[in-house]
């Protein structure tokens, strides 16, 4: 079954937590318990209503706050999809947990209280959607109840985003407006009565009608071998199969690939799942190849056709978020992981740094803090095989890790 990962983002009390609530509800994704417990809840409290927020908000500190702070993954099928929603945080100060949401989402839904309108944390939401090359964007009108499923409010909201979409540089994005009420659970999982005017779908009929087409950014295909597979058995004795997944398009029996960094050639000779044989490992399949010579492969090289190499280099210039207390600057050491592979980096110049509200940047930075935004440039000790971050989503992101407390502080998008 085809599963869609979606990252969410609103600011403070837009209903974020609700809206995934109500779709839990909606597609009767609740255990007994659970929903029991929020029945429960919401009656001590003095709720005439389910708080369908207590759903998703986990931690001691959300329940209390009735906030979102950190990064909550949920799950929900339904007979066409399988469905992981990234709950992000809204908060200026949890920028870095918005970037790790969104970084490996293909759908976004990004939240509008339909009495504030387009705010400052709405240019900061789309900025990333869009830094992060999210091809769908849903932009729910939320409390509509609250304005009195006004078409006005609407029009209003959808073209001050519009004005707010002609800022970006990513123009390869399908941005779709829905007006919702998260709580009463108008466009949400079913059609409203409520707005006559709205001829559109519901959050749920958008994303389940989603193409892989049009919500995948397509490339080249990259294959990093995973694991090195040689069977201890008479019977085996010469087999040698090169374990992954497949990134950005389909590899075929028969093609010519060239492996690196040897840059030795060779043709894909079977292609296994299990003791099954294919034809074709499509894009995101975990496989065994086997080629027709007999090369030397190893765990972190990358298989990739002849005629589509990435660029092979020890420097790159990248737009990183910075996630730790602790400031980047220039001549720091850290490591980098891209894909399988970690190589020694130093940072050699931070250029600029970028405001994710679209107010411009900032140059002449000695140092980046917590949850900034920069273009930074990176020497390595030794090459790796990467594209730029906007041709292939996998093959161009990387984390930042520091030697020292081996702690994840940076994740970066190579340009």
């Amino acid at each position: 079954m085809e599963v869609l990962k979606i990252a969410t983002a609103g600011s403070v009390d837009d209903g974020k937590s609700t809206l995934i609530g109500r779709i839990l509800y909606d597609t009767k994704s609740l255990t007994t318990d659970k929903l029991e417990a929020i029945e429960k809840t919401s009656k001590q409290r003095g709720y005439d209503y389910l708080d369908f927020s207590l759903a998703t908000d986990g931690l001691v500190a959300e329940r209390e706050q009735g906030i979102t702070i950190d990064v909550a993954h949920i799950y929900f099928s339904t007979k066409n999809k399988s469905y992981i929603i990234a709950d992000t945080p809204g908060h200026v100060e949890y920028t870095r947990n918005m970037v790790t949401g969104a970084s490996t989402s293909q759908a976004s839904i990004i939240l509008i209280d339909a009495r504030k309108g387009v705010i400052e944390q709405t240019n900061r939401h789309f900025f990333i959607n869009n830094l992060l090359r999210v091809k769908d964007v849903v932009v729910a009108i939320n409390k509509m109840d609250l304005v009195d499923y006004s078409e006005d409010v609407y029009n209003k909201i959808k073209a001050d985003f519009e004005e707010l979409m002609s800022k970006r540089d990513y123009q390869d994005q399908n941005i779709s407006f829905i007006p919702v009420s998260a709580l009463k659970g108008d466009n949400v999982v079913n059609k409203s009565e409520n707005m006559p005017w709205y001829s559109g779908e519901s959050i749920l009929d958008h994303l389940e009608k989603l193409d892989k087409a049009d919500i995948f950014n397509v490339g080249t295909p990259r294959f990093p071998v995973q694991y090195v597979i040689r069977p201890k058995t008479e019977e085996y004795h010469d087999y040698r199969g090169y374990a992954g997944k497949v990134y950005g398009g389909n590899l075929s029996v028969g093609d010519d690939v060239v492996v690196l960094p040897s840059q030795t050639k060779s043709k894909i000779k079977e292609i296994y799942f299990y003791d099954e044989k294919y034809e074709t490992a499509s894009r995101r399949s975990s496989v065994t190849i086997t080629l027709e010579d007999d090369v030397n492969v190893s765990r972190g090289d990358m298989i990739v056709k002849e005629n589509d190499l990435p660029t092979i280099e020890k420097q790159f210039t990248a737009n990183v978020c910075w996630m730790d207390s602790k400031q980047l600057t220039p001549g720091a050491k850290y490591t980098v992981q891209h894909g399988i592979n970690k190589v020694l980096a130093k940072v050699d110049a931070i250029h600029h740094k970028i405001n994710p509200d679209y107010s411009g940047i900032e140059e002449g930075v000695s140092g980046l803090g917590m949850n900034d935004i920069a273009q930074v440039s990176f020497k390595l000790n030794k090459p790796i095989f990467h594209d730029k971050f906007r041709d292939h989503r996998t093959n161009g992101s990387f984390i930042i890790i520091d030697p020292q407390s081996n702690s994840t502080v940076g994740a970066g998008f190579i340009q």
